[in-house]
């Protein structure tokens, strides 16, 4: 039998490789966390419907992942990126999830995670030839109130 590698834009291939590493991964997974996936996204939004920011996430069997964070950079500072921060935090906790994890480059939001209680538990220097990657998480206590 012959194989060849083909490099191409094709959704089937895309969702077939997804597909059968989902599948792999459930059989190693606790019944119980089985099937736990939802996106959790959340827009700010000005008084003329203008997304002005947002966070875009997911739930994957027991943790919450931030893919994106973004703020317009005319209101940064001014509390809204903690304000997504808790409401997907809210979202982990009522999912049931022990932990969040996110990442960031050196020039982007290192310090707000970390000022916002998540540790840093992974680094890749030399990214983009002068900065380094931030892999963060943070815990999520049951019964907390945020």
């Amino acid at each position: 039998m012959k194989f060849r590698i083909a490099k191409e834009l094709n959704e089937s291939y895309k969702s077939h490789v997804n597909n059968k590493l989902y599948e792999y991964n459930l059989r190693h997974f606790p019944e119980d966390l089985r099937g736990r996936y939802k996106e959790v996204n959340l827009i700010l939004l000005d008084e003329n419907d203008q997304v002005r920011g947002g966070i875009l996430g997911e739930v994957c069997w027991n943790w919450l992942e931030i893919h994106t964070l973004m703020i317009d950079e005319d209101l940064r500072g001014s509390g809204y990126g903690t304000e997504l921060l808790v409401e997907i935090e809210r979202a982990a906790l009522e999912s049931e999830c022990d932990f969040i994890k996110v990442d960031t480059l050196s020039f982007q939001a290192l310090d707000f995670y970390q000022n916002n209680g998540y540790e840093v538990y992974g680094t890749l220097d030399n990214v983009g030839k002068e900065f380094k990657h931030f892999y963060l998480k943070k815990d999520i206590l049951r019964g907390e109130s945020l």
